[in-house]
């Protein structure tokens, strides 16, 4: 029997010991064998034994005179064997591609006239560049800035930042409109923020629950962290997405609690505050202490000691019991009064 091998030589079918590795990768015992073949014109077929990859690779081929020798192939007629194929795909690949750009030019120019390359989203990573482009799109802000800022701890220089932009803004006549949370109204650093504002270019509202920061300039771009470190914010300016986010805002600003109006947290005739009625809402919901207290704006111990609060007024002993306490005396269904309701934007 007969097989063929990679140049195409017929040998007799024999067992040959595995001896992986590519052309281009010869073996040091196949080149060294196949140097000596080429320098004494032939080689012996029992010493080839170690390296059957000359003949996998027909750099051998046997002595027509004597079967028990081998000739070698010359490196330029086996580097020949090799190239001719690779050329071909070459030539043809390069007529597919002449043939594929002939098909795609007469549409080239007209997407570039026709199609205006816009970047609705983009990826802001690092306080540097996400404090740039803050920077940039509130100087072009022409109109209104809307803002969600969840209450918690703000480095001065944060702070500063800040200030010093929302000025420069309500100079030029620009609103400004932002949503803080109830805890807000006992931060001094908060408090004395919003004085530096107190000549009506600003409006300043508090709710019981916010998610996370958010800044709209106009209706053009808005702003929103993509992690809870705040490391990396999303650039949004797709018209669709700007619109939504503008009416999510309206919808919390018009249950928001005016900063001015006094304390939201007046204790109802059940003994229960305000505060405390949105804590017990996420709690039946299933959120742990750090997370309520995320969500509220306020430490994880003054959260807890709101939940003892609660614990206390409905009798509850235990964490399990205080939930189902809560679903039972029905304080999550009554309706409190949302001063932001009648006192509209």
């Amino acid at each position: 029997m007969f097989r063929t091998l990679g140049g195409g030589d017929l040998v007799t079918n024999r067992k040959i010991t595995a001896h992986p590795h590519a052309v281009t990768e010869l073996c040091e015992e196949g080149a060294r064998l196949y140097a000596h073949a080429l320098r004494s014109g032939r080689i012996a077929r029992a010493d080839v034994e170690p390296a059957p990859c000359l003949m996998e690779f027909a750099l051998l081929h046997p002595d027509p005179d004597d079967a028990s020798w081998l000739r070698p192939v010359l490196p330029a007629v086996a580097l020949s064997q090799r190239l001719g194929p690779l050329e071909r795909e070459i030539s043809e690949r390069r007529q597919l591609s002449m043939e594929l750009a002939d098909a795609f030019e007469p549409f080239m120019g007209l997407s570039a006239q026709e199609i205006a390359p816009t970047h609705s989203i983009t990826v802001l990573e690092g306080n540097d560049r996400i404090n740039h482009a803050l920077d940039l799109a509130t100087a072009q802000c022409q109109s209104e800035m809307l803002t969600i800022q969840p209450s918690g701890y703000r480095p001065e220089r944060s702070l500063l930042q800040g200030l010093e932009r929302d000025r420069m803004m309500t100079e030029r006549g620009v609103r400004i409109r932002t949503l803080y949370q109830h805890t807000a109204r006992y931060s001094p650093e908060r408090l004395s923020y919003v004085e530096q504002f107190a000549n009506g270019k600003v409006e300043y509202r508090t709710i019981d629950e916010l998610v996370e920061r958010l800044i709209i300039c106009d209706e053009t771009v808005a702003f929103i962290p993509v992690r809870d470190d705040r490391q990396i914010a999303l650039e949004l300016r797709h018209t669709g997405l700007v619109r939504y986010l503008i009416k999510v805002f309206e919808f919390m600003w018009n249950r928001a609690v005016p900063l001015s109006a006094g304390a939201p947290y007046e204790t109802a005739p059940d003994g229960i505050t305000e505060i405390q009625h949105s804590i017990a809402k996420l709690l039946v919901e299933g959120h742990v202490d750090e997370a309520i207290a995320r969500r509220l704006g306020m430490n994880v111990r003054t959260c807890r000691a709101h939940i003892a609060k609660l614990a206390q007024v409905l009798g509850s002993g235990s964490r399990a019991q205080l939930g189902y306490l809560i679903a039972q005396s029905g304080i999550l269904d009554q309706h409190h009064r949302e001063p932001g309701a009648q006192d509209p934007a």
